[in-house]
């Protein structure tokens, strides 16, 4: 039950000869909730009993997986983190604790209109019980668009302003499957190097969204095990995600009526935060967002991490430092030890990084960004940083020296038959007994001569758990309609894909055995 201030009653007068009553107690509260989650059980029973007398029988078993989820979840903490969110005088407002669970369950019954769930929340009784409200006093589209704003740290619903220049449109790619080349202007040295002294600041708006993420779902998640955020792996991606059919742009100049019409002069932009970039799975272009996401690469469940939003147009280069630069203010106690990204992140100044701050890097190699042609005078390097030998003989791995930050390799047509030790190579590169030796030195180029070669188990076994990334994106964009929003604000987008996030932190959560909820029904 929640506290109430005592009520006080009081005439006044509103006018000549008239007096009405005016109710103070409306005015003095903050969203109280002392009974915490015990509450919200004691009254889903007590409805259920009355609402569904029979549900043990009468409902699918798909909902009785989501209700035993809810059942289990704990959201009480949220009311006190959220009082400083509300005023201390007003009407009384919903509990943040059953508006955050209302909104979790749209999520999970894939309705993703506001408008759309609070009219479902008046006509199913069920979903309004389940969010914890009374059947009947259910909060209308207005309160959770209010609710929104209160998790967004921010008078504007957006990052950049809407009047701005034009953005510069991606070029198609060459080859089919392949990522459009980057527009930005700033190399990933120069950002990398801008943002070790200042961090980015797009985060700041999402700071309560993400502080509600790490205390309700992230830290359970490493409670449970599925998470060592002191021995953390880390795969990054970016995938496209459509927010509208085209771009909504106003012109701010007179220069049509003179006849000119691409001019480069600002537009008021009605989705400012999103530009045209190239979908290379759909191989079309779109308008809207590039999501960068960190996720867990060593949790069976491919949890999130750390989410980040950019124009459609951002390489993922860059996108990753925009993400991991903005993770390190918000998630400072995370010890990363493994960062798995793709061949779109293959630059010298990721491997540079990696090995200041003590992060073995697993890159897989973009062929087009070159490599030395000889080495060691007589030596090439293939795609994976193996050395060749003049007769085009692939070496083989004979170890690391990690004190001397170096990889040994040896000729691969040594024979130990008959107890002895031969080349049995017909043009040897050396005389020696054992063939050849070379080793790589890493330093020379830490981006080829990584430890683990990339040829080695090793390396290939890591790499595989980068997908991960790929299908916690899968599982936001198809199997939660992360695209269905129709939204117009980052605000709304981004707390969309939080939500989201958690619902994929708690369906990996394991339920128990026996279902508690119908044991006490």
């Amino acid at each position: 039950m929640r506290r109430f201030a005592p009520l006080f009653i009081k005439a006044i007068r509103s006018g000549p000869g008239r007096h009405r009553l005016f109710d103070w107690g409306r005015f003095l509260l903050k969203p109280c909730n002392p009974s915490g989650h015990s509450a919200y059980q004691e009254n889903l029973l007590d409805q259920l009993r009355r609402y569904y007398p029979d549900a043990a029988s009468s409902l699918p078993s798909s909902t009785w997986e989501i209700m035993e989820k809810f059942w289990s979840l704990d959201l009480s903490d949220l009311d006190t983190l959220m009082a400083d969110r509300y005023s201390d005088f007003g009407p009384p407002p919903k509990l943040p604790s059953d508006m955050l669970r209302s909104i979790l369950l749209s999520v999970e019954f894939k309705v993703s209109s506001y408008t759309k769930w609070a009219a479902d929340l008046k006509e199913n009784h069920l979903h309004a019980i389940l969010s914890g409200f009374p059947v009947g006093d259910t909060p209308g589209v207005g309160t959770f668009y209010d609710f929104l704003s209160r998790l967004w740290l921010s008078d504007k619903n957006n990052l950049s302003d809407a009047v701005h220049p034009p953005k510069e449109k991606p070029k198609k790619p060459e080859k089919k499957g392949e990522k459009a080349p980057p527009v930005e202007k700033v190399t990933v040295k120069d950002l990398l190097e801008q943002f070790e002294l200042h961090p980015p600041q797009d985060m700041a708006p999402c700071k309560r969204l993400y502080e509600i993420f790490k205390m309700l779902f992230l830290n359970q998640s490493v409670n449970n095990g599925l998470i060592d955020l002191l021995n953390l792996s880390l795969a990054g991606d970016g995938t496209p995600v459509h927010t509208a059919a085209q771009k909504r742009k106003k012109r701010t100049c007179s220069c049509l009526e003179n006849g000119i019409r691409d001019c480069r002069c600002d537009r008021a932009y009605s989705q400012p935060d999103c530009n045209i970039g190239w979908d290379s799975h759909r191989e079309c272009y779109y308008f809207g967002y590039d999501l960068y996401m960190l996720t867990a690469s060593d949790s069976e469940n491919d949890l999130p991490v750390f989410p980040f939003l950019g124009p459609a147009s951002r390489h993922d280069s860059i996108g990753f430092l925009y993400n991991w630069f903005s993770m390190k203010q918000s998630l400072p106690e995370a010890n990363v030890t493994k960062l798995l990204l793709d061949s779109a992140h293959d630059a010298m100044p990721y491997y540079e990084y990696c090995h200041d701050h003590g992060i073995v890097p697993f890159i897989d190699l973009n062929a087009s960004r070159g490599r030395p042609p000889v080495y060691k005078n007589d030596f090439t390097i293939n795609d994976d940083g193996v050395p060749v030998c003049r007769e085009g003989h692939t070496m083989r791995r004979d170890g690391t020296e990690s004190a001397k930050g170096r990889t040994k390799f040896k000729c691969p047509k040594i024979s130990f038959a008959g107890g002895s030790v031969t080349c049995t190579c017909e043009n040897p590169c050396s005389d020696a007994k054992y063939g050849r030796t070379v080793h790589l030195v890493m330093k020379d180029n830490p981006r080829l001569f990584n430890d683990p070669p990339r040829s080695s188990k090793e390396w290939k076994m890591e790499y595989n758990a980068r997908t991960s990334a790929e299908r916690c994106n899968k599982r936001e964009k198809i199997d939660y309609k992360l695209e269905d929003g129709r939204y117009r604000s980052s605000k709304m987008w981004y707390c969309r894909l939080f939500a989201i996030m958690m619902c994929q932190h708690l369906d990996a959560w394991a339920l128990p055995k026996t279902p508690r909820l119908k044991d006490v029904l």
